[in-house]
């Protein structure tokens, strides 16, 4: 009998909470977002119809809101939950430029199982603190001592590729993926994967879990208090446990090695065989690092190393592969990129290894690569919660809202790019977009710009140049139309497709 009374007792108080978070939802409707237009929700899953087929039709939906409602619109993902999306230049430039509004939105805590309180999720006074400390790793004279590594990861791929060559259709995301968790476990963590060999380690598998994950989460239509009931839930600690562990192995072998150097028993493990100093990884640094005096704990070492894994690998495996696509159906761009690259290297095209000074010097690659992350940014949106209520062009938006700044949508608008659907490298040359420097943020903007942008550029550099002097490339055959989609980063469906052949040098 009691038991049955306390049921009857807790639904009761339930249903008092769910009354009570509708009746100050409905509030919100009434007082704040009423001048925001968008497509009328349906009960109880909002608009969230328009987006049952998954990540695919994000990106069109999206854009026929905004060409149909205008600059900003209100997208609820249930009765009682929305999100505002924007590509009004002004109220993005007001959040770009925010020291108030810098805490990331709220999809991004799918990630803080995987992240915790790393750089990428951090809020408040937290997040301050630890970027400030974070920031000297970054410095352009430590990206230089990762040139030899990106020429060395490079080669392999290059092997790799010279497998493929005559094939008409050649999906080139999956190798470039492995090229870039190469790269990027070696620089954060100072171990060698090797990726590109073995493909199918228990790591590198539990990270594209991870990322698999947080996609659907982002898009379900189940309310996240229910999420512990789903199958993603036991894999995704499964997946956790075996990057975890990976990790904190590799902090314990860092630590015990810099205890053995700070005694003096192993005082050349800076250097190579050949007495030159080596790079130092991103945890080398943070293992030196210091917070109000104090070191990072094993935790903090542990965020950081996965967020810098996270953010610096699918990013750039993207980036890298869109670039190549865009030079294989754009022939005239892509003689340019070797005629420039034949003024660098000379009769030494294929072998060589660029210096920092040579990928610097690489201007049309540059242009090249700016305007492939303006067609095809890897993240495609910046999600900002409002610290506090804020009024904005006749409407009031409540504190806590999630607001979507849609780069993908802001980077292809004609006022700001001409002919935005056209691959036009040399519109970078002018400077006529400096009147709108935030029209192209690819890298975000203000505070929570990414701090890792010069890696990524050099990265991007290294690579795409060791693959175009290597070999000629060429659209697939049969014609190969990306499938878009939305995920944690922009993504091609149906692959990344072209053809390659060895490069020949015509005199």
């Amino acid at each position: 009998m009691l038991t049955i009374t306390a049921c009857i007792i807790i639904a009761f108080v339930l249903l008092l909470v769910l009354l009570h978070f509708i009746m100050h939802r409905m509030k919100d409707t009434t007082k704040y977002l009423k001048n925001i237009p968008g497509p009328k929700p349906i009960f109880p899953i909002g608009n969230m119809l328009d987006f049952i087929k998954g990540s695919t039709v994000v990106l069109e939906n999206l854009q026929a809101y905004l060409k149909k409602y205008g600059d900003t619109v209100i997208v609820h993902t249930s009765s009682f939950s929305w999100m505002v999306v924007t590509v009004d230049y002004e109220f993005c430039e007001l959040l770009f430029n925010s020291n108030t509004h810098i805490d990331k939105a709220r999809e991004y805590e799918y990630l803080n199982n995987w992240l915790g309180k790393g750089l990428l999720t951090n809020k408040g006074a937290n997040w301050r603190s630890r970027r400030k400390v974070i920031i000297p790793s970054f410095h352009f004279s430590i990206f230089q001592e990762f040139i030899p590594l990106f020429n060395s990861v490079g080669d392999n791929l290059v092997t790799k590729l010279k497998n493929e060559v005559g094939k008409e259709s050649l999906d080139i995301l999956p190798l470039v993926s492995f090229y870039a968790l190469d790269v990027i476990c070696e620089a954060a963590m100072g171990v060698k994967i090797n990726a590109l060999d073995q493909k199918n380690s228990d790591y590198i598998g539990s990270i594209k879990e991870m990322c698999r994950i947080v996609v659907e989460r982002t898009f379900s239509l189940f309310n996240p208090l229910v999420y512990p009931l789903t199958p993603n839930y036991y894999k995704e600690r499964k997946a956790l446990k075996v990057i975890h562990t990976y990790v904190n192995d590799v902090i314990s072998e860092k630590i015990a090695e810099q205890e053995k150097m700070s005694n003096g028993k192993n005082t050349k493990d800076k250097n190579d065989d050949l007495g030159v100093k080596k790079h130092l990884a991103f945890l080398d640094l943070l293992l030196e690092a210091r917070i109000d005096g104090e070191p990072f704990t094993r935790k903090d070492l542990q965020d950081e190393v996965n967020t810098f894994m996270f953010a610096g690998h699918d990013t750039s495996s993207s980036a890298i592969s869109f670039c190549l696509f865009m030079l294989a159906t754009n022939l005239d761009a892509q003689q340019k990129v070797i005629e420039e690259q034949v003024e660098i290297f000379g009769s030494d095209l294929k072998s060589a290894s660029p210096t920092y000074k040579q990928l610097n010097a690489m201007k049309y690659l540059d242009l090249v690569i700016k305007e492939t992350l303006r067609l095809y940014p890897a993240v495609p949106f910046f999600g900002r919660s409002l610290a506090h209520d804020l009024e904005f062009k006749g409407s009031l938006y409540p504190k806590g809202t999630t607001v979507a700044i849609f780069l993908y949508g802001f980077q292809q608008n004609a006022d700001y790019f001409p002919e935005p659907d056209k691959f036009i490298p040399e519109r970078f040359e002018s400077t006529n977009n400096t009147k709108f420097p935030y029209s192209y943020t690819p890298f975000s903007a203000g505070p929570r710009n990414c701090i890792g942008k010069k890696f990524a550029i050099l990265e991007m550099l290294s690579a795409v140049s060791k693959v175009v002097r290597n070999f000629e490339l060429l659209p697939a055959k049969p014609h190969h139309k990306l499938q878009l989609a939305s995920e944690a980063i922009l993504v091609s469906k149906n692959g990344v497709r072209i053809s390659i052949r060895d490069r020949t040098l015509r005199s």
